[in-house]
């Protein structure tokens, strides 16, 4: 039999499962701003501040738990004064935060005393907490039983209230029933049901393993401060990657090749909705540069800019983590 063609029946034949998200990434405005936002008011730890490896004149920032687990990241390339975009069809539409039970009145009061205005919801019998960010991103908050509590405090948030990482995501889709496919057939989540127009998936993980797909479609979105760039799924390590690698491309979805993103390998895809698919590396993770208790606290750069590092800087706006006073 020809040796091609045995591959692709085994990869037919073959099953995969990403365990959930690994990361969220998003492009915001002033990155001040935005460290303000997720460090100053949500309480997020910023376990690395870099640049954008495409574009080494815009910052990359990462914000997450204590120890920068997968799951819990969230990553922004801030475009200070650049128009805003437009939330719809091929994107993420709304990201969900994991919060301890109990601690929803917290954040109600929280985001009060931030000015920061929210509004009650509710999706499969969960009570969520609405708002948006600074610069227009759609987040909730939710109640979650599972996944470790994040011990990292700031700002007066602590660890019984604070955010343990994603929750999950809910997609907005220019063909909502392929990505559905998608997210069953190729990434191995599990349905679960449907709600309204929502239709909901699980991952195997502990946090960032729900997703929910709006199976109505829209405007389609467009790029800009505001919008989410991409969504990226676990994969355990390099040799896990390569086999997904295989697996995607036998669907019929150009995958690229493996990128090095210093804190993780990256591969990219888009599916049949439009929204950008990532698979990341678990490892090594972000203390592969600097210490788990300094993680953060200066500019990281890869070795092909670090030669540029004064030009750099210089390009780049002044930033700082500070405690902020509400109301």
């Amino acid at each position: 039999m020809n040796r091609s063609f045995q591959t692709v029946l085994e990869m037919k034949y073959m099953k995969k499962h990403t365990a959930g998200i690994h990361h969220i990434t998003a492009i915001v405005g002033h990155p001040q701003e935005n460290i303000d936002f997720y460090a100053g008011v949500l309480g997020l730890r910023l376990v690395k501040q870099t640049v954008n490896f495409d574009d080494p004149g815009t910052y990359h920032l990462y914000f997450g738990d204590e120890a920068g687990s997968p799951g819990t990241i969230i990553t922004f390339f801030p475009w200070a004064n650049a128009h805003p975009g437009v939330i719809g069809d091929g994107q993420v539409g709304v990201t969900t935060y994991a919060i301890p039970v109990g601690a929803l009145e917290y954040w109600k009061q929280r985001l009060t005393s931030f000015n920061i205005p929210y509004v009650v919801a509710e999706r499969f019998g969960e009570t969520l907490l609405q708002f948006d960010d600074v610069h227009g991103l759609h987040l909730e908050l939710v109640e979650r039983e599972e996944g470790p509590l994040n011990h990292w405090t700031f700002g007066g948030v602590t660890k019984d209230v604070a955010i343990k990482g994603f929750g999950g995501a809910v997609l907005y889709s220019s063909r909502p029933q392929h990505t559905a496919t998608v997210l069953s057939d190729v990434l191995g989540l599990q349905a679960i049901g449907t709600d309204g127009v929502y239709a909901r998936y699980a991952s195997t993980a502990q946090i960032g393993n729900i997703i929910d797909i709006k199976m109505t479609e829209g405007q389609l979105g467009k790029m800009g401060p505001g919008t989410v760039h991409h969504i990226a799924w676990r994969a355990e390590d390099d040799q896990d990657q390569r086999s997904w690698q295989e697996f995607v491309s036998s669907f019929g979805l150009h995958v690229t090749d493996v990128r090095d993103r210093s804190y993780f390998n990256a591969i990219y895809f888009r599916e049949p909705g439009s929204i950008l698919f990532e698979i990341a590396t678990d490892p090594p993770g972000f203390a592969y540069d600097e210490s788990p208790e300094t993680m953060g606290s200066k500019l990281m750069l890869p070795v092909q800019y670090e030669q540029h590092r004064d030009r750099l800087k210089q390009m780049l706006l002044p930033i700082e983590v500070r405690e902020l006073t509400s109301d």
